[in-house]
């Protein structure tokens, strides 16, 4: 996290990074809600003696250096008492008194919180005292997402879980067929390959002897790797794992594979071969040969396969909605269950494996498939940047389900939103306004160019016409949703349209920029105004 400069003040706005409390007569109870939403989503910095102006900027309250003091030890004591807190991020150095336009301020800087101290919450109430930030506000946490910070709490990776009530019997026999030609194929040499079945399992971690009954039982990454889709179902119900090719826009999928249509086993191995060949599809393969054989297997196929082994080693089986992946004719999207164990940044920079599912990935990499150093991300990025092809988009987001979404763009001239760019990135908080802007669900705050700008459209009906047509069907959805629902936030956009916030937001300024819709009034307590909804059929 970057440092908060106060010199800058004017410059920064309230987002999901950044919370201002003017804290007059003292800690404001609701800042303990921000510190646990700031802890369990991506870290950010409250401000304590500041006050949000009308037009979203920021001014100091006239904080005393006797206050400012006074806070900063009321903070201290505060956030000690496991009572109130559970978990103390913040070192010394992160909570700073600071002086801008003649007041004082308290700058406290809350990290996001490693993984074996989610969820954080406060008044000592697990399921009453979890917050996340969503936008400009903090929710309090369902036992759902709860549990998933639970989940993932422990040393152990959620794959390990012996399954008493099933034997290896219960696996897939053509599946663990297929899996040991491979590999023999690729493990030339290993005394496994002349063990038996049982005996294979366990040493490969499908499979471990129970300390229950002293039998040999699946393990839940035996289960995904090798298992049938109704054994998966009943350990993890919302289990789903789904590839969709959408290459005519008149057809809803031109191609789909999915786990639970009772074609085929339905488990993360199978899975991965026939989809990583129908994605491999996706790439121009360069002619080039090796010696008198052609060479098929490119930098950009290997970072595919990376792509989807990361996609299934870090989903998590437990959480909802399932894993997707989708191929459009310009762009490659894997999602999966879950947010991202290690944070953006450190999945970006690599060199730390913190996989949700090891056993998955360990029986994947005894056949060379990903990288167990955590290298793999990068690798990725390194790979499109030598291709010439934008840089890869990694979007983290929070809620009910919990979801991680990599979107590799095949076309060297894709057009990609930079402020959505710097959203999916970790949100850094940032002096450059640009940036800021985008971090702050991209509104403008210049009323006067934008105002111009709504009225030089809107009184050209001839070129809003033409804008009208240019639009999309989806951001006709969001113009009609906004129309009902003026107040409607982001989230409430996405939902309506079926799409990422980020999606809304980048919609939103293509709608503002045409004047077909514009903001009225503070973040907060403003609403929207559909433009030339009477005049023109944007329907």
């Amino acid at each position: 996290m970057e440092t908060f400069d106060i010199v800058k003040l004017a410059s920064y706005r309230e987002n999901n990074r950044i919370e201002a409390k003017a804290a007059k007569g003292g800690l404001p109870r609701s800042m303990w809600e921000t510190y646990s939403a700031f802890a369990n989503t991506y870290g950010g910095v409250i401000l304590l003696g500041v006050k949000e102006r009308e037009d979203g900027t920021f001014e100091t309250v006239g904080l005393t250096p006797v206050e400012a003091e006074h806070l900063r030890q009321d903070f201290w004591n505060t956030v000690s008492n496991r009572s109130k807190v559970s978990a103390v991020l913040p070192i010394e150095s992160e909570v700073e008194v600071l002086e801008a336009d003649g007041g004082m301020g308290l700058a406290i800087h809350v990290p996001r919180a490693p993984r074996d101290e989610r969820p954080v919450y406060i008044n000592n109430d697990l399921f009453g005292g979890t917050y996340r930030r969503r936008g400009e506000g903090d929710y309090r946490c369902t036992r759902q997402e709860i549990s998933a910070m639970l989940r993932d709490q422990g040393a152990e990776t959620m794959d390990s879980k012996v399954l008493d009530d099933l034997t290896v019997a219960d696996f897939n026999t053509d599946t663990v067929r297929a899996y040991r030609n491979r590999f023999r194929a690729v493990r030339q040499g290993s005394s496994w390959t002349d063990l038996d079945d049982e005996r294979f399992l366990r040493a490969v971690g499908a499979a471990m002897v129970s300390r229950e009954d002293g039998k040999l039982h699946p393990t839940f990454g035996g289960l995904l790797m090798f298992g049938n889709d109704y054994d998966i179902v009943r350990e993890c119900p919302h289990y789903f794992l789904d590839y969709q090719e959408t290459l005519d826009p008149t057809i809803r999928w031109t191609d789909r594979v999915h786990s639970g249509d009772g074609m085929w086993s339905g488990n993360l191995f199978d899975f991965f071969f026939r989809v990583n060949l129908k994605l491999a599809e996706s790439l121009k393969t360069p002619f080039k040969l090796n010696g008198i054989f052609r060479v098929d297997d490119t930098p950009m196929h290997k970072a595919i396969r990376e792509a989807l082994a990361n996609c299934l080693f870090n989903a998590d089986y437990y959480g909802v909605r399932g894993v997707v992946v989708r191929r459009a004719p310009d762009r490659l999207v894997f999602e999966n269950p879950g947010d991202i164990r290690t944070g953006v940044e450190q999945m970006r920079l690599g060199g730390v494996s913190d996989p949700r599912n090891g056993l998955v990935m360990k029986m994947f990499s005894l056949i060379d498939v990903g990288e167990r150093a955590g290298t793999g991300v990068p690798d990725v990025f390194a790979t499109w940047a030598n291709a010439g092809l934008p840089e890869p988009q990694i979007e983290e987001s929070f809620g009910e389900a919990d979801r991680t979404v990599l979107t590799l763009m095949l076309e060297p001239d894709a057009k990609l939103d930079q402020n959505e760019h710097v959203f999916i990135r970790g949100e850094q908080i940032t002096d450059n306004n640009e940036q800021l802007n985008g971090l702050n669900e991209q509104i403008t705050d210049n009323n006067e160019q934008l105002n111009g700008l709504n009225e030089q459209i809107t009184d050209n009906n001839e070129q809003l016409n033409g804008l009208n047509e240019q639009i999309t069907e989806r951001q006709r959805v969001i113009l009609h949703f906004v129309e009902k629902s003026p107040s409607a936030t982001y989230d409430d956009m996405a939902r309506a349209a079926g799409v990422s916030s980020a999606t809304v937001r980048r919609d939103a300024e293509i709608l503002i920029g045409c004047g077909l819709l514009k903001r009225v009034g503070s973040r907060k307590a403003g609403h929207w105004e559909v433009r030339g909804e009477k005049n023109h059929d944007i329907r």
